[in-house]
């Protein structure tokens, strides 16, 4: 079995608990106004791995990552979904914890193992309004939902992730409704908001793709102080690092 890579991380700190190994998988189905890789979302592109060549590269690392992990990241990883959960698999056999970083686009039916073999599923829950999500990714928020749902069914932790754009995502009544709408999941275990950046920019320059977010700048610390306070204020467990 094989997989397509667009890069690796071999001490990654923010891709879930610990220090982690990343596997950024290639291709991706959404187009983000803001993605930081459009490079990854090429299906064809990356580097072409099978899993013990991959298996061997992590466990290289075991010894740092054994109280945190791996993650597969992207690009989309459940796009990719038998490969993900056939290494998830071979990876808890020694011992690791694996995550999934998703956007939650691919429908669940062709992910399923995969989502639920994961011991943590970071979710980015792109907007709870499927217009605004459509005009942020080019689709809508069922998908990704109904996989919440199934990691609520499943009793399984969840770390949802929301990235705050002024114009599109810093609205305190849209942030409030998702924390309205969160506070109902138990396997909610963080939810991390994340600032609007602009580093990946300049690839977007590079491939000659439009870039709609050029005069947007990331919202002010204030901001989003008052947007963690606010879903703490709902009992929601919102990560404090620094953004």
């Amino acid at each position: 079995m094989t997989g397509r890579i667009h890069s690796y991380e071999s001490f990654g700190a923010v891709d879930g608990p610990g220090v982690r190994f990343v596997v950024f998988m290639q291709g991706c189905l959404l187009r983000c106004l803001y993605c930081h890789n459009p490079d990854s979302w090429d299906c064809s592109g990356g580097e072409q791995i099978d899993e013990q060549q991959l298996l061997q590269k992590i466990l290289a690392y075991k010894n740092f990552i054994k109280k945190g992990g791996v993650t597969f990241s992207g690009g989309e990883p459940l796009l990719q979904a038998d490969f993900v959960a056939h290494m998830t698999m071979l990876l808890q056999q020694h011992g690791l914890h694996v995550a999934i970083d998703t956007s939650g686009a691919v429908p669940l039916q062709h992910c399923k193992a995969a989502v639920a073999a994961a011991d943590l599923l970071l979710l980015d829950i792109k907007a709870l309004d499927p217009d605004l999500c459509v005009t942020l990714t080019g689709r809508d928020n069922r998908q990704v939902l109904q996989m919440l749902d199934f990691r609520q069914q499943q009793n399984k932790p969840v770390w949802v992730r929301h990235v705050v754009v002024p114009g599109y995502t810093l609205d305190f009544g849209r942030l409030e409704q998702l924390a309205v709408f969160l506070k109902g999941y138990s396997c909610v275990e963080r939810v991390e908001l994340l600032p609007f950046h602009k580093m990946g920019e300049y690839k977007w320059q590079q491939l000659q793709l439009p870039y709609m977010l050029e005069a947007v700048q990331p919202p002010k610390e204030g901001e989003m102080r008052r947007a963690k306070e606010l879903f703490k204020n709902y009992g929601l467990p919102v990560d404090d690092s620094p953004a």
